[in-house]
């Protein structure tokens, strides 16, 4: 396994490299001059980048050596479990709270906020007492909340509503984001590696790295988005006028009562479109096996020695891989719809989960099969994403979807959550390990809701067949997608 991760890590950068060089080639970058030439579009656009890169390179240290750490511990393969499902569970109570928290106590507050929890979150890895890991997941799933919502949220504001740039220029911010954030995965794989294996200085190490860089983002918040905020205020006094104060005789609605219309308003368009309704289902299924695959891949590969940081940066390369591909496929060239792409994501996704109930027989493990099945999982994540943002993108409103997309992270959650205890109760009852009946089962349980997953996919372009906001724009009026 050691030469197998170091040759494909060397493959799969060689061919990201390749194939961003042909979507270079074939999807010319369709940048609006007027953004790149706008010095004050781009200070702003730095000052955001700079903490937000951050954050994610201190989240994504975290990902080679959790489970690896739980083991240096000498934990049982059924207590991690519960401590992954504690990490889940307080994603689902804090995710409400996530959209909330900003309105009550400030965007940029709340982003300091996500520094400290994660920073403690951190820190509580150095402790080999169960409950204060527990604690310490607790504060990574408020974390991961605040960080899915809190960051962007500042930046979209203070985009629109203070500095008044266009909103076409937002997608240039977050296309770059992405593209470093995919990189950022791989290098903090390779980073992890080196101070956990190649130093020496054990599993713990990333996460100890992961709280100074965590000090930076809540330095740069503190400063320089602190300056950014301070320069604008007599701007963000005229928004308060307009939004509604004494003078102008309405008052401002209450963070609460806004939570609260919000979450109210996507209910009633999740119930009342069933495109919606299908694309949340696919949504929670696809995303809650990927939760489940967080779990099991350092169990079935670590028994066999490989590098795990070596395998995590193979594992984000691939996904990179599938983002690159996604662009390739939907270029003018190619031309295929998204709706296309997530469903050959979804049946890349059963595929690779009915090769792991054979690659994980008990007592007949295969690990070089169940690597290749990993890098596919991946693969097909990274299609399934862009695809599923830009169908979301058409279908849901943009003034409900923030409430909507809270409602599909629920059951997404709560099927992680199931998933990983129906694990534990096996594992707890059978006595199973790595390897073991339980986690076979669990890639067979993975494949039947990639397979659910596949129908909801199939139902929902059968729905909406003649529907020209399922398509890419340059195709709209060229007939039916299936």
């Amino acid at each position: 396994m050691l030469v197998t991760a170091y040759l494909a890590v060397i493959s799969l950068l060689a061919l990201c490299v390749g194939l961003e060089l042909t979507a270079r080639r074939l999807t010319p970058p369709q940048s609006t001059p007027t953004a790149v030439a706008n010095p004050a579009f781009r200070r702003f656009q730095n000052i955001f980048l700079r903490a937000y890169l951050l954050a994610l390179w201190a989240d994504w240290l975290q990902g080679p050596y959790l489970y690896k750490l739980y083991r240096h511990y000498s934990f049982l393969e059924s207590q991690i479990a519960i401590l992954y499902v504690c990490g889940l569970a307080s994603c689902v109570l804090f995710a409400p709270f996530s959209g909330w928290l900003p309105q009550a106590l400030g965007r940029r507050q709340t982003c300091l906020l996500f520094c400290l929890s994660y920073s403690a979150c951190c820190l509580t890895k150095l402790s080999r007492d169960y409950f204060v890991l527990i604690v310490g997941r607790i504060l990574g799933g408020l974390s991961t909340s605040l960080l899915a919502t809190t960051f962007e949220s500042w930046y979209v504001h203070r985009h629109v509503d203070v500095h008044d740039f266009p909103k076409d220029w937002i997608p240039s911010t977050f296309t770059k984001a992405a593209t470093w954030n995919h990189g950022l995965a791989v290098g903090a794989g390779l980073m992890a590696n080196l101070l956990a294996e190649w130093l020496h200085l054990g599993p713990v190490a990333p996460f100890l790295l992961a709280v100074p860089c965590l000090g930076c983002c809540g330095w740069v918040v503190l400063t320089d988005w602190g300056k950014e905020e301070a320069e604008d205020g007599p701007e963000r006094d005229k928004q308060t006028l307009r939004l509604g104060t004494p003078n102008g005789g309405v008052a401002p609605l209450s963070a609460k009562v806004r939570f609260s219309r919000s979450c109210h308003e996507g209910l009633r368009c999740l119930l009342s479109d069933k495109r919606v309704m299908l694309l949340g289902g696919v949504q929670a299924l696809f995303e809650s096996v990927l939760y489940i695959f967080v779990f099991l891949w350092t169990p079935v590969l670590d028994p066999h020695g490989p590098p795990l940081g070596i395998i995590f940066s193979c594992l984000m390369a691939a996904s990179m891989v599938g983002s690159l591909l996604y662009r390739l496929a939907t270029s003018t060239r190619y031309h295929l719809q998204p709706g296309h792409v997530l469903c050959v994501a979804v049946l890349m996704a059963f595929f690779s989960f009915f090769m792991l109930t054979f690659s994980t027989a008990p007592g007949q493990p295969r690990p070089h099969e169940s690597f290749l099945a990993f890098l596919l999982l991946e693969l097909a994540s990274g299609l399934y994403f862009p695809a599923v943002s830009f169908l979301q993108g058409r279908v849901i409103p943009e003034e409900k979807r923030a409430g909507v997309l809270a409602w599909f992270r629920l059951p997404l959650h709560l099927l992680a959550c199931l998933g990983l205890l129906a694990l534990h109760g096996e594992v707890s009852g059978t006595g199973g390990g790595e390897g073991g009946s339980g986690t076979r089962h669990m890639f067979g349980g993975c494949a039947l809701m990639m397979l659910a997953a596949l129908m909801a996919v199939v139902s929902l372009f059968t729905l909406g067949r003649n529907d020209t906001d399922l398509k890419l724009e340059g195709s709209r009026g060229e007939g039916e997608m299936y």
